[in-house]
């Protein structure tokens, strides 16, 4: 992570439950968690439970939306984030199809929301 308040204003204009510890933040998506590991955890070369060449931007995370696309365009409208593309057709993690519509964390980490029909 780059700038801890950064992150932290962007998920919760997302709606998502945030849990601080002094070296990372989780953020909670449905039953999964997110870590964000802060600087001084991910700069510590005793920590290797990471990629051993991870530095932000790394990320590629996908989320299923259960609601419509015009909920998903509203929050996050409502969010002020910025859609980088879609809705495009893309093979999700359910290995169907389903309409994706992408996004940029303030790391620049990439968020895939999939909303299958």
């Amino acid at each position: 992570m780059q700038s801890t308040e950064a992150m932290l204003a962007f998920y919760r204009a997302l709606g998502l439950q945030i849990r601080e510890t002094p070296n990372a933040i989780a953020v909670y998506v449905g039953d999964q968690m997110i870590n964000f590991h802060r600087p001084t955890l991910w700069q510590d070369a005793k920590f290797t439970l990471r990629a051993p060449a991870a530095k932000p931007p790394c990320g590629d995370l996908c989320f299923v939306w259960d609601g419509t696309p015009a909920s998903l365009k509203a929050m996050l409208d409502r969010a002020g984030v910025k859609m980088v593309e879609g809705p495009v057709d893309r093979q999700g993690g359910r290995r169907r199809t389903g309409s994706s519509v992408y996004v940029r964390d303030p790391d620049g980490n990439l968020l895939e929301f999939m909303i299958y029909s």
